[in-house]
């Protein structure tokens, strides 16, 4: 069995995911191959990707799309990206109707052998907390990990959640789409080619 087939099969948070207010199944999101050019490394799939099977396939991948400046066709080539989030499966919401976070036992779980498995990859985009946490280690917030852009690039670039929950950050920051966006497009341009 491979690994993808070892994940998509995975059921270790069936009783949580019943427990939450979504009482959904675990449905793992297995977007990967090796030797990827770009890995996307964020949270975990939300509500409609559990629906769809395929990640970012709501307006934050829209969103996320459009900061690469890349196509769909592109964005969902597993032969040149990965995406790998910190848990495969839709976490579910609380009763206030909030995503949970990504439950730990999965990046424990699976993590390391999926990282092993890609290889060396040439550029990994960092998007969010969680995953900021996990790859870079770090223990500032977002705002000041993302603005420090400069020190991990042109490896990784760290991002906001793509979120639209996120735009009066984007409107606070202006630096993230005049310096970093254009940097980063650049980059995956060269990468991707």
């Amino acid at each position: 069995m491979s690994l993808r087939q070892e994940i998509q099969g995975c059921q270790i948070c069936a009783d949580r995911f019943a427990a939450t207010a979504t009482g959904h199944a675990p449905r793992p999101v297995v977007w990967f191959e090796a030797r990827p050019k770009l890995l996307i490394v964020g949270q975990a799939p939300g509500a409609r990707v559990h629906e769809s099977g395929q990640p970012f396939t709501d307006p934050s991948g829209d969103r996320l799309r459009d900061w690469m400046g890349v196509d769909e066709a592109v964005f969902y080539d597993t032969s040149r990206v990965a995406i790998v989030p910190m848990a495969f499966c839709f976490p579910g919401y609380n009763a206030a109707g909030s995503d949970l976070p990504p439950p730990p036992i999965c990046a424990k779980t699976w993590r390391g052998r999926v990282i092993d498995m890609l290889g060396e990859v040439p550029l990994t985009l960092v998007v969010g907390g969680y995953a900021q946490k996990w790859h870079l280690g770090t223990k500032a917030g977002v705002t000041d990990t993302v603005e420090g852009w400069r020190d991990h690039a042109p490896a990784v670039f760290p991002l906001p959640h793509p979120s639209w929950r996120n735009t009066a950050w984007i409107k606070k920051n202006p630096w993230f789409e005049a310096e970093l966006l254009p940097a980063l497009q650049t980059r995956i341009k060269e990468v991707l080619t």
